[in-house]
């Protein structure tokens, strides 16, 4: 059996008060592609937050890469994609010093980059496509561009788990499809992914399993869904059907090598 990446049992979390996830069981194994999928104000956003620490649970436990939450300090294991409302934050920079900021979690504060460091940042410009744009400034790019950039910061810190919050919200069809082979690349080459999507469009055919979240709780767990499918207002008949067809959510694919931190960097295939 795979390693388990992502262990959350029971897991509950509310703001301000107001209870936001209720009761959830989650599993995600090593190489697997899981897309969180629901409308929006269900709780997918939420349980990413709360599965990267940065809302605490109100009950229940988490271990990642098999280590409880509170006793986890290798946070360079684990890459954060935000909307694209995070790429500039209002801040003069240009596309290089946004993506060299992801090795942060690699080296001391103030230590000047290394060689290795720059050559991270080369290879995560060079996956996402913008390798020619380095010296541009962020605000410069278009939506879907900023979109690569975040995910090239996540990549340059070189994580073995990615989680990407709506990467595809906004961004028109050439570059969803660049995004989507991005994330080919990744996944082929062992990374764990964990997507939060309204919609999938090109990054469909990448999905291993579908999570559905409905009022703050897992409504569906099982095989890829359509679109139409994902907003059913009886997904329990549509996992039922799944389950009676033999359409078991697959074993992710052994890879040769473990999923480790340099991998996803390597030069392409």
């Amino acid at each position: 059996m795979p390693d388990r990446v992502i262990e959350l049992e029971a897991g509950a979390v509310a703001l301000g008060g107001r209870p936001i996830l209720r009761h959830v069981d989650l599993t995600v194994s090593a190489g697997e592609f899981v897309a969180l999928m629901g409308a929006n104000g269900s709780g997918k956003s939420t349980l990413v937050r709360a599965l990267t620490g940065l809302h605490p649970l109100a009950t229940g436990s988490l271990r990642l890469f098999g280590t409880p939450l509170h006793d986890f300090h290798d946070w360079q294991r684990v890459g954060f994609v935000p909307q694209r409302g995070g790429a500039t934050s209002g801040v003069p920079a240009s596309v290089w010093e946004v993506v060299a900021s992801g090795r942060l979690t690699r080296r001391r504060l103030l230590r000047p980059m290394s060689r290795a460091d720059r050559a991270a940042v080369s290879a995560a410009l060079e996956v996402v496509g913008l390798a020619d744009r380095s010296r541009d400034g962020v605000s410069t790019l278009s939506g879907g561009q900023q979109q690569r950039v975040l995910i090239a910061r996540a990549l340059a810190g070189e994580p073995e788990l990615f989680f990407l919050d709506e990467p595809t919200a906004g961004v028109d069809l050439p570059n969803q499809e660049v995004l989507a082979d991005t994330l080919s690349t990744l996944s082929g080459r062992g990374a764990t992914i964990v997507l939060v999507a309204h919609e999938l469009g090109p990054l469909a055919p990448l999905i291993d399993r579908a999570v559905v979240m409905r009022d703050g709780r897992i409504a569906y767990d099982g095989p890829p869904l359509a679109h139409d499918q994902v907003h059913h207002p009886d997904l329990a008949m549509i996992h039922v059907d799944a389950l009676a067809h033999g359409h078991h959510h697959p074993e992710p694919e052994r890879h040769d090598h473990a999923p480790h931190i340099a991998s996803p960097l390597e030069g392409r295939p």
